[in-house]
């Protein structure tokens, strides 16, 4: 693919340090072939979601630009959580030493395999909109809305910005 594409990768991790994994897992993004990361939100601490008994998350969100496709993009996160320690088999909504979601690649809309996009859990996540409308405000999420008018509608409960 010829054309660099905007994706979003939302960040997440409450094991092992949190704050360090995800500051490396962005700098592992940065040298992902053909892809560049212009734009990292600053990193938030959040209460767990789903699972509640388990450690605050670190999480944030990284803009690319990427001349990968979709489908390799996700090979390539799915590569980092597993250089990182992350095993193959988890816990639904469970801790985690490394959390990547695709969260929206270009204007794609696509419901196959493991590839939802934009991301279904965008809308109710505060952890996702508050980083992700630091950095891309303006985005139109194809079938969802604008970013920040989405962030606007969370509340900001058990948030906080580090």
């Amino acid at each position: 693919m010829d054309t660099w594409r905007p994706a979003y990768v939302g960040v997440g991790s409450n094991l092992h340090d949190p704050r360090r994994q995800v500051l490396e897992a962005c700098a592992r993004l940065a040298r992902l072939p053909q892809t560049r990361v212009p734009l990292i939100s600053r990193l938030y601490a959040s209460r767990p979601f789903g699972k509640l008994d388990q450690p605050d998350f670190v999480n944030a969100v990284a803009g690319l630009l990427t001349r990968l496709g979709a489908d390799a993009l996700l090979t390539e996160l799915r590569a980092i959580e597993s250089a990182m320690g992350r095993p193959v088999q988890r816990e639904r909504w469970g801790p985690r030493v490394i959390d990547l979601d695709l969260l929206a690649y270009g204007s794609e809309r696509r419901s196959t395999g493991e590839l939802l996009l934009p991301h279904p859990g965008i809308v109710e996540r505060n952890f996702v909109l508050y980083p992700l409308a630091e950095i891309a405000p303006d985005v139109e999420l194809p079938g969802l809305g604008r970013v920040a008018e989405l962030a606007s509608r969370v509340a900001s409960a058990g948030l906080s910005a580090l």
